[in-house]
């Protein structure tokens, strides 16, 4: 059985990871069989988070565990897919990835009551040079990508154009390219689950809630992924509300 290593439950999310949670979701896709630990980065071969072990080889970076487990179990997460609609899924994940997901990350870590009450947990009962250096360090990977160089009103605004880039090409379909999902889907409802968790409070999440087929979406896959998971409705905030 694969065992895969995550971080686990937490701040309005059946995983706090969403790279994880887009491992997860892919082997729900695929049917699977697997077992959830929660994993140290020092343990990994790459020293983050996720990594899956099959059958004593450990793998790590969600995008090379779905290429394994593609050869390994003959599966194609994209499967129905033509060349363009498969470049097309490809550059989405990568705008969510390398773009979205770290406007996200400054939305969590940056803003001092979203750390205080979030990644802060991580650090309770170590020094707090400890938590510091940490923080530091998240400081100058958002920097290194380019992101953490803006304001904070210019990063709501980068991560609002992808947002609306991401919305147009969505549009009324219930996946990502049409009616089946396809692997970019794990990656896309991850992303967006990391920013419209209600547990932080952001004008980011706030922007993305104003995207209505985002926010189905969102709410669509989480249902049918972890259905036992009590999603928004049982953690929102009052001014979370739609428009």
């Amino acid at each position: 059985m694969i065992i895969l290593y995550g971080v686990g439950a937490g701040f309005g999310l059946p995983e706090i990871s969403p790279y994880v949670t887009k491992t997860e979701v892919q082997l729900k896709m695929a049917g699977l069989a697997y077992r959830k630990e929660h994993g140290q980065r020092e343990q990994s071969p790459k020293g983050q988070l996720p990594f899956i072990d099959a059958g004593g080889e450990r793998i790590a970076d969600s995008t090379f565990i779905r290429g394994f487990l593609e050869r390994t179990y003959g599966i194609d997460f994209d499967e129905g897919l033509d060349s363009r609609q498969r470049a097309e899924a490809w550059a989405v994940e990568r705008m969510c990835e390398n773009h979205l997901a770290w406007t996200g990350v400054h939305a969590r870590w940056l803003i001092p009551e979203n750390f205080a009450k979030g990644p802060a947990q991580f650090f309770a009962g170590a020094p707090p040079a400890v938590r510091d250096e940490v923080l530091a360090a998240v400081g100058a990977n958002l920097r290194a990508v380019g992101v953490g160089r803006h304001s904070e009103a210019e990063i709501v605004a980068l991560g609002v154009r992808s947002l609306a880039a991401l919305s147009v090409l969505l549009d009324d379909r219930p996946y990502l390219m049409g009616s089946r999902p396809c692997g970019a889907d794990a990656t896309v409802f991850a992303i967006l689950a990391f920013i419209l968790t209600p547990y932080f409070d952001s004008e980011l999440r706030t922007r993305a809630e104003g995207f209505a087929n985002l926010v189905a979406y969102g709410d669509r896959l989480m249902a049918q992924f972890y259905p036992e998971f009590p999603w928004r409705a049982a953690t929102k905030q009052p001014e979370a509300a739609l428009a």
